[in-house]
């Protein structure tokens, strides 16, 4: 049963129906609410949107970047994901206001792939998502000498506490990985939108995961939010031999952009298909040596796709 593009039309309605005119940082301006909540019983299908066809391989590739502990974006764009270009384009041109060699962001990829100094000092985002899931507090140094990176102070491994919990103390209140570290959001490039998770375990084998969100661009991002958390939920549950029970999100502003309207009320009227299900090849150490490859998507049907412009 699809309930999560039923979930997810309705939150559209009411944003559109009843939110408040605001502006924003990118100057785009919005219409928001506040407080919002999804859930999923993961039983019903993966829940990957059919009312627009989704990026699968773009959504997959970022989670796996984030658990690599990874916050570069020199990765991400080999393995065919874009998403964090927009940020770190724009660190860097912000960088080089008013000259006239600044690379066009077609030439600031070539740049990322080919020359690692480069990619090194640019393609960097900061201690964001996958620093702080298995880095926290950690710092980041780099050798002058060598040009290599180090850890100047050793951090907490939180998705492997996570994980450890579970197989010592399944009924822990104390499962949670968190991202919001504030001593750290001045280094982030894009503090974080998503902020935080909760795992809890129901009769010993069935695993639930919550998601906290302060920030929420419906159209383009929480669908995408979605799909990410539910991936995450099988990988770990694979992890531990558990069961992936219900997915849940607590979204704090949720808003879309004024130049998503249009895109937003074509996908309200097309009405859900059947679900897909999701396959995750069974390996050691799942968690650390996960690709992209290992991850199957199945029987996904989707109406088309809706193109709209990202933020930054």
């Amino acid at each position: 049963m699809n309930t999560i593009d039923v979930q997810y039309k309705k939150l559209l309605a009411e944003i559109l129906a009843v939110g408040e005119d605001k502006s924003d940082r990118t100057g785009t301006g919005t219409y928001s609410t506040f407080g919002k909540q999804i859930r999923h019983n993961m039983a019903d299908g993966f829940p990957l949107l059919t009312t627009k066809k989704m990026a699968w391989k773009t959504m997959v590739a970022e989670l796996i970047w984030f658990l690599r502990g990874d916050t570069n974006i020199k990765w991400l764009i080999e393995n065919g994901c874009n998403i964090w270009n927009g940020d770190a384009y724009k660190a860097y041109t912000d960088k080089f206001v008013g000259h006239e060699d600044v690379f066009t962001m077609d030439q600031f990829k070539h740049e990322i792939l080919t020359n690692d100094d480069f990619a090194r000092k640019f393609g960097e985002l900061g201690p964001i998502y996958g620093h702080q899931w298995r880095n926290w507090g950690a710092r980041k140094e780099y050798n002058q000498i060598t040009k290599e990176e180090y850890t100047r102070k050793p951090g907490i491994d939180q998705i492997a506490e996570a994980i450890k919990t579970l197989r010592e103390n399944p009924n822990s209140r104390r499962i949670m990985v968190n991202a919001w570290n504030v001593e750290q959001l001045g280094e982030m490039t894009l503090p974080p939108c998503h902020y935080g998770f909760q795992l809890y375990v129901r009769n010993g084998k069935y695993l639930s995961l919550m998601w906290n969100q302060r920030s929420v661009d419906t159209f383009l991002g929480l669908p995408f939010n979605i799909a990410s958390y539910a991936l995450l939920l099988m990988i770990i549950a694979k992890e531990v031999d558990m069961i992936p029970d219900e997915l849940i999100g607590n979204l704090g502003d949720v808003h879309i952009y004024k130049n998503h309207v249009e895109q937003a009320t074509e996908q309200m009227q097309r009405e859900p298909k059947n679900l897909p299900i999701v396959s995750i090849k069974t390996k050691d150490d799942l968690i650390n040596t996960i690709e992209v490859d290992d991850v199957t998507l199945i029987n996904y049907e989707s109406h088309p796709a809706i193109k709209a412009p990202l933020s930054n």
